[in-house]
């Protein structure tokens, strides 16, 4: 699965999960911010990739990756998600935990660890807590 799925996916399990709008997140693994916003209103998520200056969104369980022209399915149970990238054929898992999105990526295996960034705040929620 490609890098930027990965942080459209850990945006949205955010979003969908806590209700709270996200404005950014930090990617632990690029060692790095990255520019992208996400949030449900209602049924619908809309987001926005700020690296690609392209927009995601839709309503579970399918979100439309604009750039790729992709889908990426999303299953909630809980603070669990898993679903699906098409466009790579990759499975993953996530949770969300403490403004923290870990995701399990099955295609690299391995784990990836996203802090998301406070809409509301100058902080992310993980590292403000």
């Amino acid at each position: 699965m490609d890098a930027h799925t990965r942080t459209i996916i850990a945006a949205a399990a955010f979003a969908y999960v806590t209700g709270r709008k996200v404005a950014g997140l930090y990617d632990h693994a690029a060692g790095r911010d990255v520019p992208i916003a996400a949030e449900v209103r209602g049924a619908q998520l809309q987001g926005f990739d700020g690296d690609r200056g392209v927009r995601f969104g839709g309503a579970l369980p399918e979100l439309h990756d604009a750039g790729d022209q992709s889908y990426v399915s999303i299953a909630m149970e809980g603070t669990q998600i898993h679903g699906f990238d098409r466009r790579t054929a990759s499975h993953y898992r996530a949770e969300v935990r403490d403004g923290l999105v870990q995701i399990f990526d099955h295609a690299e295996q391995a784990w990836f660890s996203y802090d998301i960034q406070d809409a509301e705040a100058a902080q992310a929620y993980h590292r403000g807590a």
